[in-house]
């Protein structure tokens, strides 16, 4: 919920960053992307820190 309202707040065409330690993000937040139609730039994944940037390509 937080990464929804957090991305609706940004520009079609911006990036944002996402760093978490819950290893069900490496599930969630790609789904999230093909759901709403966003672009998942990059996924990193070091001792359990996840980290994602995705670039909103729709508008909410």
């Amino acid at each position: 919920m937080l990464l929804h309202n957090r991305i609706r707040d940004i520009a079609v065409g911006e990036t944002l960053q996402i760093q978490a330690t819950d290893p069900s993000t490496e599930r969630d937040i790609p789904r999230f992307c093909v759901f709403l139609g966003h672009e998942l730039l990059e996924h990193t994944a070091v001792d359990g820190h996840y980290i994602y940037i995705i670039r909103k390509l729709a508008s909410d």
